[in-house]
Parts: structure tokens; sequence; C-alpha cells
């Protein structure tokens, strides 16, 4: 099997193992620590461990700890699986335009400290076959560095050690809705367990970024804080797939909002019912400056 060699590890978090579970240990005891209840998926932010690293461990624990079955036909839900029982995760991410073409990592690996994750074959393959999603089908080698999935990586192969992954690269246009749509579909047709995550950050706020709307300062940090990034979190606890790509677009609040998209409509598609806004905080808590960025984490629930 094809190993894709991780690409920010040492840098956007630790190279090894030790380092890797220290750090997930900690984590697990920050702020309220991982969430009670029976969520379907979530959005995580991808900034690097140092930044975002606890909110994005604790939702992905979250989902761990009491995860449900992949709907029947009739996508009623089921009671919970252990997390052995989950078959895959599809992982949405990727920056991306509007008119950017889909992609999927059909076949081959990912390496993480905790050892290499494989990908789905045979639920990448024919969920990127679809015609109403056209994708482009990469390999290990050829599927892009990206650390909106990357990042991710470690935590799935710690929370979920016997699942696979589907990495897949998602527009911010309307076929981001249908592609989580398929997905679960897909796994359904397959008789498959699945859970999903979109990775993405929020207002990226600043000259740094090109991005200075409400001026600079302490007051524009609670622009960010208090009116952008809120938006796009209703948006998102409303599952309104439509909503989240606008918010993404317009206001610039979510910079991988076709990711996002997605992973609520295939958590929708499962049976959750809502967005649960988990944790919220910025880069400036951990690094004062003139530019800054909004990390969130949400948990979709049934």
């Amino acid at each position: 099997m094809e190993i894709k060699k991780a690409s920010f590890a040492g840098a956007w978090y630790p190279a090894n193992a030790k380092r890797c579970k220290e750090k997930i240990e900690q984590f697990l005891t920050e702020k309220h620590g991982p969430a009670k209840g029976r969520f379907a998926g979530g959005v995580v932010p991808h900034a690097g461990w140092f930044f975002s690293g606890s909110i994005a461990c604790r939702v992905i624990a979250s989902i761990a700890s009491h995860v449900p079955f992949t709907p029947s036909s009739d996508h009623t839900v089921s009671l919970p699986l252990s997390r052995e029982e989950v078959d895959a995760v599809f992982i949405f991410g990727m920056h991306m335009a509007p008119g950017s073409k889909p992609c999927v990592m059909v076949k081959g690996g990912w390496q993480t400290p905790f050892g290499a994750l494989p990908v789905h074959q045979d639920l990448a393959s024919e969920f990127a076959k679809n015609r109403e999603i056209r994708a482009r089908m990469d390999s290990s080698e050829s599927f892009p560095e990206e650390n909106t999935i990357e990042v991710q990586l470690p935590f799935i192969k710690y929370f979920f050690p016997d699942a696979a992954i589907i990495p897949v690269g998602v527009p911010p246009c309307d076929v981001a809705e249908k592609m989580g749509n398929i997905a679960v579909e897909t796994a359904d047709k397959l008789g498959l367990n699945v859970v999903v995550l979109g990775s993405t950050d929020m207002t990226h706020y600043g000259t740094n970024y090109g991005f200075v709307p409400a001026g600079s300062g302490i007051e524009a940090l609670g622009w960010m804080k208090n009116d952008n990034d809120p938006k796009a979190i209703d948006a998102i606890c409303s599952m309104n797939c439509s909503e989240i790509i606008i918010q993404g677009l317009k206001n610039r609040n979510l910079c991988c909002a076709g990711a996002v998209a997605a992973a609520a409509a295939a958590a929708r598609k499962m049976g959750a019912v809502k967005g649960v806004a988990f944790d919220y905080t910025t880069s400036y808590e951990k690094h004062p400056g003139a530019s800054f960025v909004g990390y969130s984490g949400i948990l979709f629930s049934y």
C-alpha cells in the first residue's frame, strides 16, 4: 500500500507517538473536556495543535465516545456503535475556490505518528465516481499536501484506531451539499458505518490576510469574535448548507465553507437535527498580534 508522508508533523503537531499521546491527554482535560451525547460528526479547526488542537481533539473525542450507527434506508437513528465498529471517517477539507473540481483520495494511506491510516478504497471509489460529483480520483501520491486534513489524522487514528479514512476536497458551491448526501448514501449502500468531519478555520483578520473591514486592534478582534464568526457558527448550527456557503464567500468567516457544508449535509442525512457550538477561541489568545484567526468546534447532534 502506498503511504502518503506526513508533511506537517514536527511543525503543526508532534512528530512522534509519545508526544502526540501526551498532548491528546492534556487536551482532554482542558475546559469542559469532551461533550456527552450522540453525534454524527462535527466541525474542527485546523490551524495546528498549538492554536486549535485542543478544540479539534475534544470534538473528535466527543464523537468517538458515543458513536451512532449509519442509518438504514429510511434514515432512522439506531443504537450507538462502539468506536471499533466505525468503518470509515469522511474528512472533508481543503482550501478551494467555488469553481474548483472536487477531489477524493481513493487509494493508499496517510502516515501519522500512531501509524498509517488506510483509505477505505471501496467506499472512496464508489463515492468519487458518482456522476453528480465528478470528482478527481487521487492516489496517496497525487492528493494535495493539505493541513486541513492532515492535522486531524492523528486524532482520528487515536480515537478510531480501526477505522479507515476518505479524504475529500470540497469546493464552496452547490456541489458541497450533494457530496455530503452522497457520502452517506454510498456508505449505506455498502453497509458501512461512518462518521463525518468538516475541517475549517474561521475569520482570518488583519493586514496579513488582506481583510480589515472593522479597523484594527481590540475593537477589530471584538468584531470578529462577537459579530462575524457568530454568523458562520449560527449557519452551521442550523445545518443550512446554502447559508454556510454564503457566509464563507460573503463574510470570509469560513476558509473551507464547502467542507463544512458537506459535513453538515452528511450529518443531517444520518439523522442529526442540529449543530451544537462546542468551543471557540482565537489565535490572539495564544499569540497576541495585529492579525488573528478564529477557531470553532461544532458537534452535529441527534
